[in-house]
């Protein structure tokens, strides 16, 4: 067997037990869950109309890089070149986000090798293969605050918000994003605990991996109690109904998980005043450049709320701010 046919189908079957592996490894087990709520839609399927930061290799983001070097990396530094795997550690808190980031590259370019025979184009270059598609690369930002349980009016911001927003379209998924960046931003005497992490991906593979990130982060919650999805509004019965945690030393955890055709250049959380600017970052994203949006909380249910311990076992990677 020729090496680069040996090569090839090494690397393909080699990249699906590798996800496996890490999502075991690495996918939080809590031991503990409550009840929540969600607000998402979007859409991948539309090519987007590229900005100019995407053209070329320039653009960057934020402790990660641009089209170059930004793929696969997380907020804390990192990345891989492309098409080259040289992956750095320490990326994305070292948590799932940054696994899946990292994954997403690795099956694309799997599917390269196998497509293109493990070799660059005849009478091409490295410049033709590492030219930028005219569909990527997206930017996948995850934003995590725990709160007291204290911030009662943060679930009712988040209950009407999902009572009203038209999630069916990109300008309302942008009222979502502002609103809910809004409602945490109002109360930052609250915050505890923090966790911001973002990369980027190839268009190929961005809407695979958001459902990956999405899913890792519904399965925290043991229902969902108040839901508006892709202009799907639900409620459940009365017998689960929605209410306010009501214990003061307790937490709240809030996620928000975008998908953007532009980089995000986010500041991270290790202290409130990064925190503040990471959020006002992230409820600035245009409707044209947002691809998809995720805001997940929990508790949601009457009485519920997270210990110190309950809820650094299912959001391993907060942080204090």
């Amino acid at each position: 067997m020729r090496p680069s046919l040996f090569l090839r189908r090494a690397v393909a079957w080699l990249a699906l037990p590798a996800l496996v592996l890490g999502l075991m490894v690495l996918a939080p087990q809590p031991s503990w869950a409550a009840s929540g709520g969600r607000i998402g839609g979007g859409s991948f399927r539309a090519a987007p109309s590229m900005p100019r930061s995407f053209s070329g290799g320039g653009g960057g983001m934020r402790g990660g890089g641009g089209f170059g070097g930004g793929y696969g990396g997380g907020y804390r530094g990192g990345g891989i070149g492309f098409p080259f795997l040289i992956p750095i550690f320490g990326f994305g808190g070292g948590g799932l986000f940054g696994f899946l980031v990292l994954m997403a590259v690795v099956g694309l370019i799997a599917n390269a090798v196998r497509g293109t025979g493990g070799g660059l184009p005849q009478g091409g270059s490295s410049r033709a293969v590492m030219a930028p598609r005219s569909d990527g690369p997206v930017s996948i930002a995850q934003v995590q605050v725990g709160l007291l349980a204290s911030a009662r009016p943060l679930q009712d911001d988040l209950r009407r918000l999902a009572g009203s927003a038209d999630t069916s379209h990109s300008a309302g998924l942008q009222t979502v994003l502002q609103e809910t960046t809004l409602a945490l931003l109002r109360h930052p005497d609250l915050w505890v605990y923090a966790n911001v992490e973002v990369g980027q991906v190839p268009f190929a593979s961005a809407e695979a991996t958001f459902n990956r990130l999405s899913m890792a982060e519904r399965s925290k919650l043991d229902r969902e109690l108040t839901t508006n999805v892709a202009g799907r509004r639900s409620q459940e019965a009365a017998a689960a109904a929605a209410g306010d945690s009501d214990a003061t030393s307790d937490f709240i955890a809030v996620t928000v998980l975008l998908a953007s055709r532009r980089p995000l250049p986010l500041k991270g959380a290790d202290n409130a005043d990064q925190l503040r600017q990471s959020l006002q970052v992230l409820g600035a994203a245009s409707a044209a450049d947002l691809i998809a949006l995720e805001v997940i909380w929990q508790p949601d249910g009457a009485g519920e709320a997270f210990s110190t311990e309950q809820l650094l076992t299912t959001y391993p990677d907060l942080r204090h701010v």
